[in-house]
């Protein structure tokens, strides 16, 4: 499987406008981690520099290992009455928590 993501008109707009801010770090990270109520978790941060094993798409980095876990994924940006957050929908993903912040594979 091709290691892509794809990202929504409306995620591209806000990492570019979260990035582009002065105060900002220059990319948007995106990280899958041990843990959660459902085995892996999703983590959404800042970096000023990308490292050795980090992938690049436009704005975002991705490390190899997380790239592995969520490759085929869409990312979007999501804004609701209850607050907004990016949104990962893995087609590798077999099970969720009720957050939808953990999953497994």
């Amino acid at each position: 499987m091709e290691k892509k993501l794809e990202f929504t008109k409306r995620a591209i707009k806000e990492i570019k406008k979260i990035t582009q801010s002065e105060n900002s770090k220059k990319y948007f990270r995106i990280t899958v981690q041990g843990g959660g109520c459902s085995g892996f978790k999703y983590s959404f941060s800042f970096d000023k520099k990308a490292e050795k094993d980090d992938v690049l798409f436009n704005h975002t980095i991705i490390d190899k290992f997380s790239l592995d876990i969520i490759a085929g994924s869409t990312i979007d940006f999501k804004k609701e009455m209850v607050g907004e957050s990016f949104v990962i929908d893995n087609p590798k993903a077999s099970a969720s928590c009720g957050c939808g912040m953990s999953f497994s594979v």
